[in-house]
């Protein structure tokens, strides 16, 4: 097992806002999301408090997303650009209507998703050039949340100022996902649903300013995208402090384990962790891996389930509010981030800020948010995930004390409030430079 001490980021609060002049003025803020889910995937996470922490820092600002919209405070606009929103269908094939023949881009997200691609981030791109062409609506900065579509492209062409996040290259999905993969057909069905890649790729090469969430993801998309490093700014993703916070009402449970994972995803790492579940089973009985996600019926996580016989070990749950999210950190005795690979590590993040002992993995970003304020172990590591489990099972003394010193790093280091400021200096410079 590795325990990694990581250097902590110098404090943003004493080192840099010292230094910061204060904005001439509030800026008029368009975040773009293709699809902006508030209760799963980071995505929406993103938009929704990114957007509350550069309102309440005094700037104006709108959301246009695609479907799933995200869920935001009062005082911040949304824009709606419907789309077929076809993973909500019973059938993709059936959910094309007469009316839809009539729109290229209609037709196309329909086309597209009953032959297995991923089109949302094209077609929204279309949705979105059309809207402004349109309305020709009036903002300062346009900050485009990784859709990474033609259409963000024609913004910049017609001089609007652009801002790209890329929280991670979405490269890395391909490459474990076909590596999860035996069999040629699926293989064949993973490059067709990614195959979006080559849009992104076009788009990024000719984007003039991104910025990503943390040092990894800047050495990884310069890499996956063959662009220089010292063209990514590094702003980090905040943590919801006031909301993400230790519930001293509620017990935990002992024995109680909770992950943050999109099950049938082999990035997300948790077939390791259920196969370090079954090591222990016999020596704790009363375990039990509680996951914040969504079983697919039939898919190889199910079928993983049974022939580890895990099913009275575990349980999914997932489409509840914020609250009850927060309430599940409150009643597990550890969290486990099993991911094989992070652009921030936002899971790791809000279960520290919650108090709750975590044990990640080194993939990607993690050991940035986790620091030396939790127990990492290498990634694809069952073993090592189960020993670092049974270490802080058995040792109620290093749990608290990685409860107190995880909600502390997250405070002295990651907020929205310091996130929104960061990217506000951003938006800033980028405005000087026009």
């Amino acid at each position: 097992m590795l325990n990694s001490a990581n250097k902590i980021p110098p404090n943003p609060i004493s080192e840099k806002e010292m230094t910061r002049t204060s904005a001439p003025r509030g800026l008029k803020i368009c975040l773009l999301g293709y699809r902006s889910n508030p209760f799963s995937g980071g995505q929406g996470i993103y938009i929704r408090y990114l957007s509350r922490a550069l309102k309440d820092a005094g700037h104006t600002v709108d959301v246009i997303s695609g479907q799933p919209y995200p869920l935001l405070d009062d005082g911040i606009g949304l824009i709606k650009l419907p789309s077929l929103n076809l993973f909500e269908e019973e059938s993709h094939i059936k959910a094309l209507k007469w009316k839809h023949l009539g729109s290229f881009t209609d037709f196309f997200e329909w086309f597209s998703m009953a032959t297995g691609g991923f089109p949302e981030p094209y077609t929204f791109g279309r949705r979105l050039e059309k809207y402004f062409k349109k309305h020709k609506p009036d903002y300062d900065i346009v900050h485009d949340n990784q859709s990474l579509c033609y259409g963000t492209l024609a913004l910049q062409r017609s001089d609007v100022t652009l801002v790209t996040t890329i929280h991670h290259p979405i490269t890395s999905d391909l490459s474990i996902a076909l590596a999860n993969e035996p069999n040629w057909q699926m293989r064949l069905l993973i490059k067709r649903w990614h195959s979006f890649l080559r849009m992104q790729k076009n788009v990024v090469s000719k984007l003039k300013h991104i910025v990503t969430v943390s040092e990894v993801s800047r050495r990884d998309i310069a890499d996956a995208f063959k662009i220089p490093a010292a063209n990514l700014k590094v702003v980090h993703n905040g943590i919801d402090t006031e909301t993400f916070k230790p519930n001293p009402e509620i017990t935990r449970v002992p024995y109680r384990i909770m992950a943050t994972a999109s099950a049938d995803q082999p990035l997300k790492g948790l077939q390791y962790l259920l196969r370090a579940i079954a090591e222990l089973v016999s020596t704790y009985p009363a375990i039990h891996l509680e996951v914040l996600g969504k079983l697919k019926p039939n898919g190889d996580t199910e079928k993983l389930v049974t022939q580890l016989n895990l099913q009275k070990h575990l349980t999914f749950t997932s489409g509840v509010e914020t609250q009850e999210v927060v309430n599940m950190y409150a009643r597990a005795s550890l969290v486990v981030v099993p991911s094989v690979y992070e652009g921030f590590g936002l899971p790791a993040g809000e279960a520290m800020s919650c108090g709750v002992p975590v044990i990640s993995t080194n993939g990607g970003a993690l050991p940035e948010v986790v620091g030396d304020c939790g127990i990492i172990v290498p990634v694809r590591d069952p073993e090592a995930i189960a020993q670092a489990i049974k270490e802080l099972i058995n040792n109620p003394d290093k749990r608290s004390a990685l409860s107190k010193r995880g909600r502390k790093r997250i405070l002295q280091h990651f907020s929205w409030r310091v996130a929104a400021q960061e990217m506000a200096d951003l938006y800033y410079e980028v405005l000087e430079k026009k």
